[in-house]
């Protein structure tokens, strides 16, 4: 991983075959903007394995973890825990405290909600954080989040031990295999 406090997103909640493309995009979201891992309940053994495949072909680091207990990695959690969720504060209100924690070696948990997140989630977060106080998608607090916190290094990032590399165009597409044939 990074030199960095770790930085984890919790998708809270997980909805079979509603949810399966929605949680999938949560964890490469993540990978894809710097955090280190998600964590998925149990009933995201799916879209787990989607996003360790990504992984794999398009490098890490990166760990997808999935737990029996969601709202035990909100308790037991040592740092930060962000909430993001429509009814809480602007995030360019609290986005410097957020990069201050980081710069302070404190540990961010990112949690985001799959279907209504219970009280106690918005009680026991340091911080309830809205991508505007809108209805629309995790998918999208959680990267405009990252990128907000990460201040846009992540977009330089690259993925270590990749079995495939993008490589930017102005038209088409150009994937490069890059694992060692003999």
């Amino acid at each position: 991983m990074r030199d960095e406090p770790e930085v984890a997103v919790l998708r809270l909640g997980h909805r079979p075959g509603r949810d399966d493309r929605m949680t999938t995009h949560v964890g490469l979201t993540a990978r894809a903007l710097g955090a280190d891992r998600v964590v998925l309940g149990p009933e995201a053994s799916s879209p787990a394995e989607t996003v360790r495949d990504i992984t794999d072909r398009f490098g890490g680091p990166f760990d997808v973890e999935v737990t029996g207990s969601p709202k035990g990695v909100i308790g037991d959690w040592d740092g930060l825990v962000v909430h993001l969720t429509m009814y809480g504060l602007p995030i360019q209100d609290v986005e410097g405290d957020l990069q201050g924690a980081l710069d302070g070696d404190t540990a961010v948990l990112f949690v985001v909600g799959a279907e209504k997140v219970p009280f106690d989630v918005y009680e026991r977060a340091d911080y309830n954080v809205a991508v505007t106080n809108q209805p629309h998608s995790e998918v999208a607090s959680l990267a405009v989040t990252l990128d907000r916190v990460f201040d846009g290094r992540e977009l330089d990032r690259e993925g270590a031990d990749a079995d495939r590399t993008v490589v930017p165009k102005e038209t088409g597409k150009r994937v490069e295999d890059t694992s060692e044939t003999e």
